[in-house]
């Protein structure tokens, strides 16, 4: 699962950015030196670098884990140590419940995208009532 309205955004800004950057550093008058043009190129990369991170954020699920790649970190959790994924009306993007009393966010389903965001939620949390749920222990 991946957000496509931020991804659309900060790809197409990137792109922009980049390319407006290194054409300028093409068209600068002469006095401008080849450390000069080379600093606006390295500064649209950087700039480009970091867009990357608002559109990096997914979620895989599996059989056995859930893998949670938000913009920087990513946590890789086993179903029966997430006890509840929700996303309150208004809020970005949803959060999960973890066993040991923290929480999660999820960057990868993010609110902007409507309905997909809504199914994508949904079958998460269908997927951890499935998976989710230890075994009772036997007596």
């Amino acid at each position: 699962m991946r957000p496509r309205n931020v991804r659309w955004v900060a790809y197409g800004l990137a792109a922009l950015i980049f390319l407006t950057l290194l054409v300028l550093a093409v068209i600068m008058p002469g006095e401008w030196g080849v450390p000069d043009r080379v600093a606006l190129v390295a500064l649209g990369a950087v700039m480009a670098a970091g867009l990357h991170l608002l559109a990096r954020p997914h979620l895989e699920l599996t059989e056995n884990r859930v893998t949670v790649v938000n913009s920087i970190r990513t946590h890789v959790l086993v179903w029966p140590e997430i006890v509840d994924a929700r996303m309150p009306v208004g809020e970005p993007w949803p959060s999960i419940d973890l066993l040991d009393g923290s929480t999660l966010a999820v960057m990868a389903i993010q609110s902007n995208d409507g309905d997909r965001a809504r199914a994508d939620l949904a079958r998460f949390q269908e997927l951890l009532h499935q998976y989710g749920e230890a075994a009772e222990p036997r007596r």
